[in-house]
């Protein structure tokens, strides 16, 4: 099945420029918000504390649901509407020992303002230490897939196998060794100067693929936590496996892109590399929107009758699919350009000639 007819020609990398220009404006954005914001709305899995969802049977105030917890000491929980105008979510910044307590007194104090009524639909309650505990996790799990996609990368398209398992054990050694040293490190400080180091040496190792789908799979990520913080969008362990499943989808679809760029270069040697990516990329567009545009029916279809609990994740999903697709064209594949010399491309070079027999 085709979705673009073949032999289209786009020049897709004469507006890298343009791409990456825009690219660095939203990323910009995304850390003004979160600059001011201090950080993203972290949901009770990471924060801590406890999210108690109520569901009234007609429409209520807020403000009268806050007056009713003020003799409890939780006057000032966050408390918003879920969904429907009876549906109420409360996260409040304590925890108890048990769910049952806290379900107990909170619907015990609420029946004296409504009479007329409400269920407990759902209480979770998370210790600051274990919220975190799940922080530092959800930022090395993101840190760990970025390397163990460098490795693959580097291994797949250019047979570097051992320099890049060499590198990236060196990193994880380096990382728990500090660690250990300096227990109350600063965790995204630390994984902020691997990811560094790691485009660093990905460069004088001359991985340029691996470095083209890092810096495509680093674009994506910011880019989503820009959409949830200047959204005010609650970050939550799903949100996590949300950013994760970005990664992945925005490796596969880099993967097509470069596949089909190694191919070229072998078939297109006298070729420069820009033409050759042009190719490969105009060759792989219709196999690329059919997968972007099929997966992104499926996430917009959760996002608009999923719920709300499934809300933040599709959103996620959802920014990710677009923002996956767009990097491997426009972010990934012009690194390989930035990366050659002004001569050109190893497509541009002539075959070799082949040595005359010595009779």
């Amino acid at each position: 099945m085709e979705f673009i007819k073949p032999g289209i020609k786009i020049d897709f990398i004469g507006k890298r420029k343009i791409a990456i220009s825009i690219s660095i404006f939203l990323i910009i954005v995304g850390l003004i918000s979160l600059t001011i914001k201090g950080g993203f709305n972290m949901g009770v899995d990471f924060a801590g504390g406890t999210l108690i969802q109520l569901k009234f049977s007609e429409k209520v105030s807020i403000e009268k649901i806050r007056d009713g917890l003020k003799d409890i000491g939780m006057g000032d929980s966050s408390i918003q509407r879920f969904g429907s105008d009876m549906d109420i979510l409360i996260r409040a910044p304590i925890s108890t020992n048990k769910l049952e307590d806290i379900g107990s007194i909170v619907k015990r104090e609420l029946e004296k303002e409504f009479p007329a009524g409400f269920e407990v639909e759902r209480i979770e309650m998370v210790g600051p230490k274990i919220g975190k505990d799940l922080r530092r996790k959800a930022l090395f799990a993101l840190y760990f897939t970025i390397l163990f996609i460098a490795v693959y990368i580097s291994g797949r398209f250019e047979l570097q196998w051992v320099n890049s398992i060499i590198m990236s054990v060196a990193f994880i050694s380096v990382t728990l060794i500090l660690l250990k040293i300096f227990p109350e490190i600063s965790i995204p400080l630390l994984i902020l100067t691997a990811l560094l180091i790691t485009l660093y040496f990905c460069w004088f190792l001359k991985l340029k693929f691996a470095l083209g789908a890092i810096i495509a799979i680093i674009h994506d990520v910011l880019i989503a936590a820009a959409a949830f913080s200047i959204t005010g969008k609650e970050f939550t362990l799903p949100v996590l496996a949300a950013f994760l499943t970005i990664i992945g989808y925005s490796l596969n679809d880099t993967i097509v892109v470069f596949d089909r760029i190694r191919e070229n270069i072998r078939l297109m040697r006298k070729e420069k590399l820009e033409v050759i990516i042009n190719s490969s990329i105009n060759q792989t567009l219709s196999r690329t929107l059919l997968t972007s545009v099929t997966t992104l029916i499926v996430v917009l279809a959760l996002f608009i009758f999923g719920g709300e609990v499934i809300h933040n994740f599709s959103f996620a999903l959802m920014i990710g699919v677009i923002v996956g697709t767009y990097s491997s064209i426009f972010i990934a594949s012009p690194i390989l350009v930035a990366w050659q010399p002004a001569s050109g491309s190893p497509g541009s070079q002539p075959l070799p000639a082949k040595k005359k027999r010595k009779r």
